[in-house]
């Protein structure tokens, strides 16, 4: 069982660094996002450009949240293991 720690520990990190990653390249996506409503004709060049970075902050949206829970998956799977480990050394456990 000594090499499920290592590994458990590798898929917890790049499960977390992903979702550090994505949350940055989200954070540059919103950055150039204008917080106003553009109602002239003369403006539908600025119009395009806010649809093309909702769009693309649509599509990174679930992927971000599938990263999020899977890090949650894992970061319990670290707790659990560790705490049976705790229960196993302290014979609580048969």
């Amino acid at each position: 069982m000594t090499g499920f720690v290592p590994v458990m520990w590798s898929v917890w990190g790049v499960l977390v660094l992903l979702m550090i990653c994505l949350k940055i390249y989200a954070g540059r996506l919103t950055r150039n996002e204008d917080d106003q409503l553009i109602l002239d004709d003369s403006f539908d060049n600025v119009k395009a450009e806010q649809a093309a970075i909702m769009a693309k902050v649509a599509k990174l949206e679930p992927v971000l949240r599938i990263v999020f829970w899977l890090a949650v998956a894992a970061t319990l799977v670290v707790i659990v293991y560790y705490v049976r480990d705790i229960l196993l050394s302290l014979n609580l456990l048969d």
